[in-house]
């Protein structure tokens, strides 16, 4: 009988073999044996996996996705980014979408024309055409920075590589998606998964002359950099460029109200079926491109368009078990174990059940036969119960009082609706370990501190060792002890070494982002951020007295509401979490906030908002000062350069504090008057 050690180096000798055809099939798009044998050997390993669990804490096979990507193609910027989209599941989604619009332009309703286009689940590029001419094809990339596939664009014949037409920009930056037709992916299907994993693998071939035996399509759906602008709307957009023989998709249209929405939205759902190509939902745009210059962008995603996604994928399935799960802000979320069963591609085996009151509305049960529906990249979750199905001698679930930790949770007031939460919650924070543990791998994800090797599984492992507890443990490390581990080496270990390492030198805005304060996600940190412009003034929040003045001037800050204001309050109101995070500080380097210095009217000037506008809303008017080169500020002080205030209820309190300052104070009809100079 084999060893552990044994047992581990073969498994070690199997992932590296997994990895080595990975690479062949995504990265090299020539994969050097069949799927079926490929299956075998990746169906070996999983059933060791599960045999001997020790092998996961080395790397499992499930966690290997696709390749790394190669160095092929050159980095290039993009001439402006491109950003995701934000997603609607459902009708009240595009009704936030729409109302959200409404009041940063301050319009009534229906004052905004939408204009709709299928959603294509290809590859995404941009083409870039100076004086009419294509010199620059560029992949979508990390939304900054693309790489250069200008000659692989090239093979797809109707892409013009000239323009030819009158009024054409000097400069023309046109986004499209790329696809493979569902007909001719049937000649291909033996080579790739799907049909966008056929387009983007056929994109990423080194030789353009192979990248053209390959049927490429593509349809044409916005712009990026333009100059000079010539376009009003975005279907004159699409008019204008389907004459210059881009290729635009028909089903596009204006819409005039949710009701029409609502009415295409079905339309194509019924039709894609019909298509001879992939869609996954309808994009929706504000029409009128001034607009659209006016509401802006998220770091993440653009104000004036969202994804609605089609109606999600169901599948019948049976519930094996009821668990309930502890996350970071302490909310029990109970997660129904069902039988594996396929969801619109996806094997699903947990799906969510949201919280007490879903259980009870819907009287779940353990052992019921029910409807799970997965939507887009939403969790699982159950729909209906099918009680002619259920068993006599069924129970009723019965929600637990307490914590796994053992202690009492509670419903808070929800202070928007002022009615009881349906989540129950620990309030313990870090003094619950289920707490402690789960807000380790948010401190250490992606969009936090970003420490590669670090993952659920190894923070799993690391806590049932006792290495760490709190993040300042991770900069601690016993880098000796872990090497012992089983699945451990020197080379790997000094991979988590030098990852440790990068994070510890972090920006203001990822490291409060990080801290994972309830309510405060990215856009929220990167408000706060520019707020306070350094950790010493962040510190502040330690001290009570400090804390009361912040929170007074949190309330200016568009973007921060009540709900945060009340939750960073009682974030650092715990003197446990102040000592986690004075902890943390001094083990690590955080870097100021910067923001890009925009030149305009306002350039390097402090300003400050106060009461309502007429012809705009304040976060408007924020916006608009920000792109003008000036720096938004929350609070009065001897920093700031002006009082900018509405013509509705302005605070007296802050127009008497600026004249006592010696502030200039801006009136509307003044900045109006700026803003029209």
């Amino acid at each position: 009988m084999k060893d552990k050690k044994n047992i581990l180096e073969d498994h070690k000798k199997t992932i590296k073999i997994i990895k080595k055809h990975n690479k062949s099939y995504f990265i090299n798009d020539n994969p050097i044996i069949s799927d079926s044998e490929y299956d075998k050997i990746k169906y070996k390993a999983l059933e060791l996996e599960k045999k001997y669990p020790f092998l996961k804490r080395y790397e499992s096979v499930k966690d290997i996705v696709g390749a790394k990507p190669l160095n092929k193609f050159k980095k290039v910027k993009h001439l402006s980014p491109m950003l995701s989209l934000s997603n609607a599941f459902n009708l009240k989604d595009m009704e936030d979408f729409k109302k959200k619009i409404n009041k940063f332009l301050s319009l009534k309703d229906n004052q905004v024309e939408l204009f709709c286009e299928p959603k294509i689940d290809g590859i995404s590029a941009t083409l870039i055409y100076q004086n009419g001419n294509l010199t620059k094809g560029l992949s979508r990339g990390d939304g900054e920075i693309g790489e250069d596939i200008l000659e692989n664009l090239k093979t797809i014949k109707e892409i013009p590589k000239k323009i030819i037409a009158k009024n054409v920009p000097n400069l023309l930056e046109i986004r499209c998606e790329v696809y493979i037709g569902k007909k001719d992916f049937s000649t291909l299907k033996n080579n790739f998964a799907n049909p966008r994993n056929a387009a983007g693998g056929t994109l990423r071939q080194k030789n353009s002359h192979e990248t053209s035996k390959i049927p490429l399509k593509y349809f044409a759906y916005g712009f990026g950099a333009i100059s000079p602008m010539i376009f009003k709307t975005q279907s004159e957009f699409l008019t204008i460029i389907e004459g210059w023989n881009f290729l635009v998709n028909p089903l596009s249209e204006k819409i005039d109200s949710l009701e029409r929405v609502e009415k295409k939205q079905l339309e194509i759902d019924q039709l894609r079926a019909t298509l001879d190509y992939d869609i996954d939902g309808l994009v929706y745009k504000v029409n009128d491109l001034s607009l659209q210059k006016r509401l802006g962008n998220t770091s993440n995603s653009p104000r004036w368009a969202i994804a609605y996604k089609f109606s999600a994928e169901k599948a019948i399935t049976k519930i094996k078990d009821i668990s309930i799960q502890v996350g970071r802000t302490g909310a029990l979320t109970p997660v129904a174990k069902v039988e594996s069963v396929t969801v619109g591609g996806v094997v699903v085996s947990n799906a969510t059940l949201h919280n007490e009151e879903e259980i009870i509305r819907k009287d779940i049960r353990v052992g019921d036969y029910v409807t799970i529906q997965r939507a887009g990249d939403v969790i699982p979750q159950v729909v209906s119960v099918d009680k002619n199905k259920r068993l006599r001698n069924s129970k009723k679930f019965i929600f637990p009082k307490t914590c796994l930790c053992g202690f009492e949770t509670t419903k808070e007031i929800n202070l928007n609706t002022k009615k009881i939460d349906a989540v129950r919650r620990c309030s313990r924070g870090y003094e619950c370990k289920y707490i402690a543990k789960e807000k380790l791998k948010h401190f250490v994800s992606k969009d936090a501190f970003n420490i590669d090797g670090l993952g659920k599984k190894v923070i799993d492992q690391f806590w049932d060792l006792n290495l760490i507890r709190y993040p300042c443990d991770i900069f601690n490390l016993n880098y000796k002890k872990i090497e012992r581990l089983d699945g451990w080496g020197l080379q790997s270990v000094n991979n988590v070494k030098k990852a440790i390492d990068k994070s510890s030198t972090i920006i203001l805005d990822k490291f409060i982002y990080g801290l994972g304060v309830r309510h405060i996600g990215q856009e929220n940190a990167k408000i706060l951020a520019s707020f306070f412009g350094s950790v010493t003034e962040f510190t502040k929040l330690f001290d009570v007295k400090n804390r009361k003045m912040i929170l007074i001037n949190l309330v200016d800050l568009d973007g921060i509401g009540e709900t945060q204001i009340k939750s960073i309050d009682k974030f650092f109101s715990n003197e446990t979490n102040s000592k986690i995070i004075k902890d943390l500080i001094n083990k690590i380097n955080i870097k100021n906030h910067t923001s890009q210095t925009k030149k305009g009217k306002f350039s390097n000037k402090k300003l400050m908002f106060t009461g309502g506008f007429k012809n705009m809303s304040r976060s408007e008017a924020k916006v608009i000062a920000e792109n003008n080169g000036g720096k938004v500020l929350g609070s009065i002080s001897k920093k700031l350069d002006y009082l900018v205030v509405g013509d509705t209820k302005p605070t007296k309190r802050k127009v008497n504090q600026a004249k006592e300052l010696n502030i200039k104070i801006i009136l509307e009809k003044d900045w109006n008057k700026i803003l029209n100079s």
